[in-house]
């Protein structure tokens, strides 16, 4: 079986708590966008910088790719008028590169995006980017956050 990485939206962050974020796995296992992270600056752990997954030249290359394939008129994935889904195309662009590079690798690991947002599962999807909820998320890590 394959290692995971999961990569952390914030509506997931939020429901994490400091013991968690903290953890041996949080910081093996998960990685943060660093838009994410932007929208996650009220948060007391300076650790959380450990865990950035950093926006690459590569990674704009992804965010283009996606942008490319969201029609102006939809808001569901990104609405910047309302300042909404800032950091959600690049959760998806983040997981293409991972991806990427694990496919440079015999066994390298299969990222995952955890997000609550149903817009950001959906066209990750369409990337062929597997993706879970929080819920799903906690039950499949369950054993996984005691250091």
């Amino acid at each position: 079986m394959n290692e995971m990485m999961y990569l952390i939206d914030n509506n997931v962050l939020s429901h994490l708590s400091p013991t968690q974020r903290t953890s041996a796995f949080f910081h093996t296992q998960c990685r943060i966008p660093s838009e994410v992270l932007h929208e996650a600056d009220g948060y007391a752990d300076d650790a959380l910088k450990d865990v950035e997954y950093p926006t690459t030249a590569n990674v704009l290359g992804f965010l283009r790719t996606v942008m490319a394939t969201v029609h102006e008129d939809d808001t569901a994935l990104v609405n910047l008028y309302a300042n909404k889904g800032a950091a959600d195309p690049l959760l998806i662009a983040c997981a293409l590169d991972g991806n990427q590079e694990s496919e440079k690798c015999l066994f390298g690991p299969t990222w995952i995006i955890v997000s609550n947002d149903n817009a950001v599962r959906a066209k990750a999807s369409d990337f062929g980017v597997e993706s879970c909820t929080r819920e799903e998320f906690a039950a499949r890590t369950e054993g996984e956050w005691h250091d």
